[in-house]
């Protein structure tokens, strides 16, 4: 995704941002940041407070995707790994929701998050309880239906 000409990427965060929320929010663009919606500033959304992506280190998206008629979820980790805390919870909620998740993990080397992250595809497995791992190159994706 590109921002003012600027790359943004895990590692290399949106010029505007301020690490707490935009520093030109009235001048933001379209797309993506006008558009965009995480889970947790959604109306009704069923996360709690402590969820909020500066708290919690993880963005969620809800009814981006569906799975034999079952919306899914998705999790992206702030930082390498979404923290034990908000996994937990998360895969709470999808195991009494009955939604499938789908979270990831960001790829560093040598100490840099990675600009190029392998796209994750769901393929059915036909496993209905528990979690599901898929390989999507060396990054992980779980389906946790």
């Amino acid at each position: 995704m590109i921002i003012d000409d600027a790359p943004v990427y895990p590692g290399s965060p949106c010029p505007h941002s301020t690490g707490d929320g935009c520093d030109d929010y009235d001048n933001r663009p379209n797309d993506p940041c006008v558009h965009f919606n995480c889970g947790w500033i959604m109306p009704n959304s069923p996360l709690p407070d402590w969820m909020k992506p500066n708290n919690a280190k993880v963005i969620v998206l809800f009814d981006k995707l569906n799975w034999n008629n079952l919306p899914v979820d998705l999790a992206v980790p702030l930082g390498k790994r979404i923290p034990p805390r908000s996994l937990d919870w998360l895969m709470r909620r999808s195991q009494q929701d009955m939604r499938p998740l789908i979270y990831t993990e960001q790829i560093v080397v040598s100490g840099r998050f990675q600009k190029e992250q392998p796209g994750v595809r769901l393929r059915p497995t036909g496993v209905r309880t528990g979690p599901a791992a898929l390989a999507t190159g060396r990054q992980k994706a779980v389906v946790n239906n």
